[in-house]
């Protein structure tokens, strides 16, 4: 609600962000103007999801095109509630990719295993796969940040340990570094999601890959 919205913009702009920190908050696509006007160019605002074309008969879609006209600068894309409730495939999420990024507008690419998948030894295999989609999708790796958000962490209150966060992340950038570039794996942002909160944060954020 625009309630509970001015509450979070209140807190973000009552003292100046540390840098080189860079801030992007990602509000449901009914209020990304409204946040826009209300926060200051410095941080960043984002769109949870958007479609892989400009206009068309798609009803209830936003486009990337749509996201930059109102001022917003990044977009979501491939969460797990997106591939998992709404049935989106690794195929179309990274047509999605290829889309925004040429409209563009910067990309989080969400990837992640179910439990069923960790539990089965899974999770290198998924997150390579689902990476590799998006990969194929990106000319221009400075406009996309990788978020790892293994599912069984995400509104659970399940967190990977930071020991579990970055022993994926490593793999991750051994990844890029195989199959893109050594620049992109040592530069690309690779940032954890999954029931982060205050207390747990910055230790999540002192592994050398997160």
């Amino acid at each position: 609600s625009k309630e509970t919205i001015d509450g979070i913009t209140g807190f973000l702009t009552e003292e100046p962000l540390p840098s080189p920190i860079e801030v992007v908050v990602s509000p449901p696509a009914l209020y990304v103007a409204y946040v826009r006007e209300k926060l200051p160019k410095t941080i960043g605002v984002a769109a949870q999801n958007c479609y892989k074309e400009e206009k068309g008969a798609f009803t209830g879609e936003i486009s990337p095109e749509m996201i930059k006209d109102v001022g917003a600068d990044w977009v979501i894309i491939g969460h797990s509630e997106r591939r998992h409730k709404f049935g989106e495939t690794d195929e179309l999420i990274g047509e999605k990719v290829s889309h925004a990024l040429k409209a563009g507008v910067k990309v989080i690419a969400c990837i992640g295993e179910l439990l069923s998948e960790r539990e089965a030894g899974k999770t290198a295999e998924v997150v390579f796969r689902q990476t590799k989609f998006i990969a194929d999708n990106v000319t221009n790796w400075d406009n996309v940040v990788i978020a790892y958000e293994p599912v069984w962490a995400i509104g659970t209150g399940k967190t990977a340990s930071p020991n579990q966060a970055q022993e994926v992340h490593c793999q991750l950038r051994d990844w890029l570094q195989k199959n893109v570039s050594a620049h992109v794996a040592a530069n690309t942002r690779i940032i954890y999601g999954g029931s982060v909160n205050a207390g747990n944060a910055a230790e999540l954020s002192l592994q050398a890959d997160v």
